[in-house]
């Protein structure tokens, strides 16, 4: 949690409050920190935290961008910004799709 607030500050990101979603609650297995956070407009925002070895894949950025799809179900409210800090070696096309949906990337 420490580090993914460091991060948001270096984007001057700043949010009212910010608490931490278990992976299996959203029923998945995967090794990611899934954040939902509302900014001071009193936006809900998605963060997905990335830190692996292997590339991300298109095929694996389909399934990280359903957690925000799960993460809406959860809250039963629209999450109006996305964002996902990669720590992992990202594919073009991934990158591409992220983009196309709109979503914030950030590799470290």
């Amino acid at each position: 949690m420490k580090t993914i607030v460091e991060i948001l500050q270096k984007k001057k990101l700043i949010f009212k409050s910010l608490k931490t979603i278990e992976v299996k609650k959203l029923g998945s297995r995967k090794k990611i920190d899934v954040y939902l956070g509302v900014d001071l407009d009193s936006y809900y925002a998605c963060i997905i935290h990335v830190a692996k070895k292997s590339r991300i894949l298109r095929k694996e950025a389909v399934e990280l961008m359903e957690f925000h799809k799960k993460l809406e179900t959860y809250n039963e409210s629209k999450i109006k910004k996305k964002y996902i800090y990669i720590q992992a070696p990202l594919c073009s096309k991934a990158k591409a799709l992220f983009k196309e949906e709109k979503w914030r990337v950030w590799v470290a």
